[in-house]
């Protein structure tokens, strides 16, 4: 188990009691697995001491306001290739085999694209797979991490630190593409709806293969991935 990927997903999940009461054995469990360098597990700290000192329900309310009343900053990651568009269908259905090729069946709600769930899933993965993983997606993570530190958020650093673990360069242009979007103002409410009435999520027949950023991402996974038992976060 690579603790480093399933700590930075619990850190991106809806905040409650739990999360909170673990705040303090985050850092030690980073430093001793060393993939992080002391800088970036600094930036994660300021994070840690909102969610260990804050009142929950204003934690949960930040939450719900940052990643799930903004679009742009998503934690579904094909959303910002194919926002609610039926491409995003196949796309979908490819990540989810990969993942039962690895032996793993999502316990959650979320869809396959989740980051927090991916996080899971590659925390049970050999360490050069996930750092390919999140190299495939490093222009979308570096996205959020952007919008995010305009925001002066303190979740910057858990996307400061998926940047340092993903292997290679940012695909500089795809990463300009994606800031290029407006951002949405997440109190403006009618807005919102008038972006999100899309056509809804399909899954069936892959017809993702013009897309090449989805299909190659997932063509790696495919290739690394091999059947082993989950032990947390799947079954």
């Amino acid at each position: 188990m690579i603790m480093t990927f399933k700590v930075l997903s619990a850190l991106l999940t809806y905040p409650g009691q739990e999360l909170q009461e673990a705040c303090a054995e985050i850092v030690p469990v980073l430093r001793t697995e060393k993939l992080l360098s002391p800088a970036t597990i600094s930036q994660i700290e300021p994070l840690l001491a909102e969610l260990a000192t804050s009142d929950i329900y204003d934690l949960q309310e930040r939450f719900v306001t940052l990643f799930d009343r903004s679009r742009t900053l998503s934690l579904n990651l094909f959303e910002h290739v194919h926002g609610e568009s039926r491409d995003r269908g196949g796309a979908m259905v490819n990540l989810l085999e990969t993942y039962r090729a690895g032996g793993f069946e999502p316990a959650t709600t979320e869809l396959p694209d989740h980051l927090p769930v991916l996080l899971e899933f590659l925390a049970t993965r050999p360490l050069n797979e996930g750092r390919e993983t999140l190299a495939d997606a490093a222009h979308i993570l570096e996205a959020l991490r952007d919008r995010l530190a305009r925001r002066d958020s303190t979740y910057a650093g858990v996307f400061a630190a998926l940047g340092e673990l993903a292997l290679g360069e940012t695909n500089k242009t795809a990463l300009a593409e994606l800031l290029a979007v407006a951002e949405d103002d997440p109190d403006d409410l009618a807005a919102l709806d008038a972006v999100w009435e899309e056509s809804e999520v399909v899954f069936g027949p892959d017809p993702n293969g013009d897309c090449p950023q989805v299909r190659d991402i997932l063509n790696r996974m495919d290739d690394r991935a091999s059947p082993q038992a989950a032990t947390t976060g799947f079954k």
